[in-house]
């Protein structure tokens, strides 16, 4: 095969930094590659984060982070699917970075899996939940000692900003990843008019919205709060995004246009839909146990 083009990514990351403390501890150098084969993109990882992570283990996530050996594929020229995809338990993609996507929690009402009720790792603000330890970055560790995103990637961003990615955040739009099914993901930040690279950014909003009522006597009970993913409702053309949480139009990378995932800053933050079909290498690898258990 003839490679089109491939990329390593080396980052040393030295003590990390937790509200302005340092902690001491020394993180594996960050490996990541990326390049295209024929129809395929592949990324190889060790999913170290580039950027500081907080403290691990910490009092709400027993984890430390420890490299990973990941393998992916994806369609380098993606298609739109007939239907949405469910993440299910699959991972969403995987960041410029090779720290992985995961927005979903193994933590569910009664911790009973057949109940339903998939608790949220990031609810609303005022809202009470399980805490799962997340640092500023919206990330924590699996028992495996996967770091990963389940929301914006702050220190992420801040790095692909830092090194020209971005002429300031907000001034332009940021490609963060890729997700399973090959499309491009985007920050929160995006073009007025999808079409028009000349019109100006502005923060992207999610098209999903708090269900009102309450849920029924046989779940959790209560109103509506955003505790649980089943909270949460699409209401196409509320927001600026599809129920995958994304749409098509120009962008940087793709001049010509492209559909591309957003990350928005609420609800459901990374998609819990793929628009095309995700790649079998983005099985997601978690396994049990306590505090940020298997997602």
């Amino acid at each position: 095969m003839t490679t089109r083009r491939a990329r390593w990514r080396v980052a040393a990351v030295g003590s990390l930094v937790v509200a302005g403390a340092v902690c001491g501890a020394v993180l594996p150098r960050n490996l990541y590659r990326a390049e295209e084969k024929q129809e395929y993109r592949y990324v190889t990882a060790n999913g170290m984060p580039d950027h500081a992570a907080g403290q691990f283990p910490n009092a709400h996530n027993p984890n430390s982070i420890r490299e990973q050996r990941y393998s992916f594929r994806m369609p380098r020229i993606p298609v739109e699917a007939a239907r949405p995809t469910p993440v299910r338990r699959l991972l969403f993609g995987v960041a410029l970075n090779g720290v992985v996507l995961d927005p979903g929690t193994a933590e569910f009402w009664r911790n009973d899996r057949q109940s339903g009720w998939n608790i949220e790792a990031i609810p609303p603000a005022g809202v009470r939940s399980i805490n799962l330890g997340l640092d500023r970055n919206n990330a924590h560790v699996q028992p495996s000692g996967a770091y990963h995103y389940h929301a914006t990637p702050t220190g992420l961003i801040e790095s692909l900003v830092a090194v020209g990615k971005g002429a300031g955040h907000g001034r332009t739009m940021v490609q963060v990843g890729w997700a399973a099914d090959g499309f491009p993901i985007y920050d929160h930040h995006g073009f007025s008019k999808a079409d028009d690279e000349k019109s100006p950014l502005k923060e992207l909003k999610s098209s999903y919205r708090m269900k009102k009522g309450t849920r029924p006597a046989d779940g959790p009970g209560g109103a509506y709060d955003g505790v649980y993913t089943q909270d949460y409702e699409y209401a196409e053309g509320s927001g600026d995004l599809d129920e995958c949480n994304g749409r098509f139009g120009v962008t940087p990378e793709f001049p010509e246009g492209t559909y591309y995932y957003v990350i928005t800053g609420e609800f459901p933050f990374i998609s819990r839909l793929f628009r095309g079909t995700p790649d079998e290498s983005f099985g997601h690898p978690a396994a049990g146990g306590p505090g940020g258990r298997a997602r």
